[in-house]
């Protein structure tokens, strides 16, 4: 069977929290004083019907059904079965992919998008503020606006603003207002100009200008959402896991061998892995592999550390991996893997070993993309290339080995709107990247004077 589809019954109606199931409990963020977070401290940011879903610790959140309503547009999406580029490599592997890129913005991000507009729309909320990297959470989340009936302001990466036009004509067409950060329209902005004009931007600076342009509407009718990183997100997004289940079920498999995603903040990630995780953590044999750039390894060479996930210190502090807050990532083309940190709970998962993560290059990864494109039909985004790469590595060592495992990994979305990167790839224009050592380090000193998280 090529395409394993879900009746729209069959859709998940309630979220999985991993935060309720880990061997050891998350964390807490911590205010600038160093003591917890209180939900009340989160509110001029956030509704406090995300707020509470945020701190939540039980293990099952209902999904509204106003929200599935909207959901229907485009889930249950399928899974599929790469047979072209299984037979490509040779592998004895079975390769299945969860077809995010069937959403209307393209990937896998409307999944929280959706959740989010509709929860602040309820609370009153009248308008949203947000950065994005690759520009998909921008879009996904003007799409969403629109349909709930919200404004939508979005603070895009420079570098990518530059590189992606086309996805900020995405957020106009859904109304969305895009410009490119940093900006002149924010003290956080401005600061970062003032430093360097030619700066490429990053999510850490978007963020701080998002934050700042929400908490500082004098009427009150302006919150923040989070494309990734926050625990609600990752929440939202285990809708992916909890379908892919149940379509591994209909073909007879009652678990994959490895868990696949490429990972930059950890929400699609989170969403195609937590649900198998919880079965690791029930003592099932899965390998888990999120997979980030080898220029913002994060996970890989970065520190588990409690850290801000902005520049300008607005966030509370998180524990998570991070190369620092003031880390400015090499203008790489998967814009959505620019991030100093990852989501405490996947920086959770993996310090208490569920999770392996891999450190990959873009030439690997575009190369990857290329034979996917080739053989499965598909034009994969830059991110998601990570994640395919690290397939392709995984369904090879299976070849050398003479296994027949079974790979799920998350096709978080399509590179339409990445073409740019490809061509310059096809020239030869593209380089690979090792961070330095001493860049880290670097960056890691601004973090000596905050507090250590307890070990896992």
């Amino acid at each position: 069977m090529k395409k394993i589809f879900l009746s729209e019954d069959e859709i998940p109606r309630k979220w999985y929290n991993i935060a309720a199931d880990l061997p050891q409990p998350m964390r807490p963020p911590l205010g600038p004083d160093g003591n917890p977070v209180s939900p009340d401290m989160l509110a001029p940011v956030f509704p406090m019907n995300l707020i509470e879903q945020e701190v939540s610790t039980e293990r099952w959140i209902d999904i509204p059904d106003e929200i599935l309503q909207i959901l229907y547009r485009w889930r249950p999406s399928p899974l599929v079965r790469a047979y072209a580029l299984e037979e490509a490599l040779g592998t004895p592997a079975k390769i299945y992919y969860k077809n995010e890129s069937v959403s209307p913005a393209g990937s896998h991000k409307p999944n929280t998008a959706v959740a989010q507009a509709w929860y602040n729309k309820q609370f009153g909320i009248e308008k949203l503020t947000t950065e994005t990297g690759a520009g998909q959470w921008g879009s996904a989340l003007s799409f969403s606006c629109a349909l709930v009936g919200l404004e939508c302001k979005v603070y895009m990466v420079r570098i990518s603003f530059d590189q992606k036009p086309f996805r900020k004509m995405m957020m106009e067409t859904w109304g969305g207002n895009c410009v490119a950060s940093p900006s002149n329209e924010t003290n956080a902005g401005r600061a970062v100009l003032a430093k360097d004009a030619n700066t490429p931007g990053s999510l850490g600076i978007a963020i701080s200008e998002a934050i700042e342009a929400a908490v500082t509407d004098e009427k009150g009718k302006t919150r923040y959402a989070l494309g990734s990183v926050l625990n609600h997100v990752c929440t939202h997004q285990t809708i992916i896991g909890l379908e892919a289940k149940k379509q591994l079920e209909k073909v007879g498999i009652k678990k994959p061998d490895i868990v696949i995603g490429c990972a930059g903040g950890g929400s699609n990630f989170a969403g195609i892995s937590f649900p198998f995780i919880l079965d690791k953590i029930n003592g099932a044999d899965i390998e888990i592999i999120p997979v980030e750039p080898a220029s913002c390894p994060t996970m890989t060479k970065g520190k588990f550390l409690y850290d801000n996930g902005d520049i300008a210190q607005m966030t509370p502090l998180l524990p998570m991996h991070t190369l620092g807050n003031t880390f400015i990532p090499e203008p790489i083309h998967a814009g959505g893997l620019r991030y100093h940190g990852m989501a405490p709970l996947v920086s959770a998962c993996v310090e208490q070993g569920l999770a392996s993560p891999q450190a990959l290059h873009q030439l690997e990864c575009f190369a990857g993309a290329i034979l996917f494109a080739k053989t499965e039909g598909i034009i994969p985004a830059p991110e998601t290339s990570h994640a395919i790469a690290s397939v392709i590595r995984e369904a090879n060592k299976a070849k050398e080995e003479g296994k027949e495992k079974t790979i799920l990994f998350n096709f978080s979305g399509h590179g339409l709107m990445d073409l740019v990167g490809y061509e310059k790839y096809l020239n030869g224009e593209l380089h690979d990247y090792d961070l330095p050592q001493s860049v880290i380090d670097e960056n890691l000193k601004a973090l000596e004077g905050l507090p250590k998280p307890e070990a896992y």
